[in-house]
């Protein structure tokens, strides 16, 4: 009895994973779109950005269309009477600051990825507790159903496994294309404050 509350549970937390790992999956493809994170039209413009006069039209276009690179526009152009340096050293806070919030819900995944097959693990225990104790009680007079009650509770480490490798690949997915996000953001803002800093 306490084998099959045991079992229960750990489908019952199997579901749970299931959908907190999809909910994660599908939030993170919505927020880490390539226009949504580095706009296409922010990006050109910072290409024809090369004066002062220059700034405030990209500085308007960074307002109406938020995003994690548009913010760092804003940051880097209303320091522009600052020193290079400090600009530069503020800018680069910014940015981990934004990384951060990209990153964000893929420690969920990765958590899933480790938890979901020992979910699994745990439930075929469990399953193979049950089906052993009612072996020890009626002995083995019915093979077939002794595979069969063996099939059945195999299922929580397929389970768990079936959670985990979507959830494995969403994470290597998502952590890369944060890297990429990274490398872009950080190139556009670079040529961003050289050339300003070269017109000063």
């Amino acid at each position: 009895m306490g084998e099959t509350i045991y079992s229960e549970l750990i489908y019952f937390l199997l579901g749970v994973t299931s959908i907190v790992g999809l909910a994660f999956i599908a939030e993170r493809w919505w927020m880490l779109r390539w226009k949504r994170v580095v706009p296409p039209q922010i990006a050109t413009a910072l290409l024809k950005c090369h004066t002062r006069d220059d700034v405030q039209k990209v500085v308007r276009l960074c307002e109406i269309t938020p995003s994690p690179l548009g913010r760092l526009i804003q940051l880097a152009a209303e320091r522009l009477d600052w020193p290079k340096t400090d600009n530069v050293d503020a800018l680069q806070t910014a940015a981990r600051n934004e990384i951060v919030r990209l990153e964000r819900g893929l420690v969920v995944l990765e958590i899933i990825v480790g938890i979901a097959p020992l979910l699994g693990l745990v439930g075929t225990i469990a399953g193979m507790m049950t089906v052993f104790g009612d072996v020890g009680q009626v002995g083995l007079n019915d093979a077939a159903k002794l595979a069969a009650g063996i099939a059945l509770i195999l299922r929580a480490t397929l389970i768990g496994l079936l959670i985990a490798i979507p959830a494995l690949v969403a994470w290597s997915y998502f952590s890369k294309k944060v890297e990429v996000f990274a490398v872009e953001m950080e190139a556009l803002c670079d040529d961003f404050i050289r050339r300003q800093y070269t017109e000063k």
